[in-house]
């Protein structure tokens, strides 16, 4: 049973930057995956980056070269930099994690999320 908190959202201008912290405690067999996602206003919830357990990263085409995925395992704490932020960026982020049987799998989607965190919200307005 893993346990996620989210943190570090909050108001910024276009072009600004935030850093979103998920902190994970408990207890799991085996490796996992962590994942950002976001949900907008009126909008289905959408991936926005993961990480597998031995660092390899993915990220959505509209955060690809300004959002930076990072963990520290030793810490059991997932990073989310976002830098040149949009007014498309906002919504509420939550980090979720997917057990798996390998340490390099960084697929995690909304439907096989064993563990949600509760969300942060970003909003990125002039």
């Amino acid at each position: 049973q893993l346990q996620l908190v989210g943190s570090g959202g909050g108001s910024v201008q276009p072009g600004g930057s935030l850093r979103l912290s998920c902190a994970v405690s408990g207890f799991t067999v085996g490796p996992y995956a962590i994942g950002w996602f976001r949900q907008a206003p009126g909008k289905e919830r959408e991936g926005v980056s993961s990480i597998s357990f031995s660092g390899e990263s993915t990220y959505a085409e509209s955060v690809e070269g300004r959002f930076t995925i990072s963990r520290d395992n030793a810490k059991n704490t997932v990073f989310l930099q976002m830098n040149s932020l949009i007014p498309e960026d906002t919504g509420v982020y939550y980090c979720a994690a997917k057990r798996t049987y390998y340490r390099s799998d960084s697929e995690i989607m909304t439907y096989n999320v064993d563990y949600w965190g509760q969300g942060t919200q970003v909003t990125v307005s002039s």
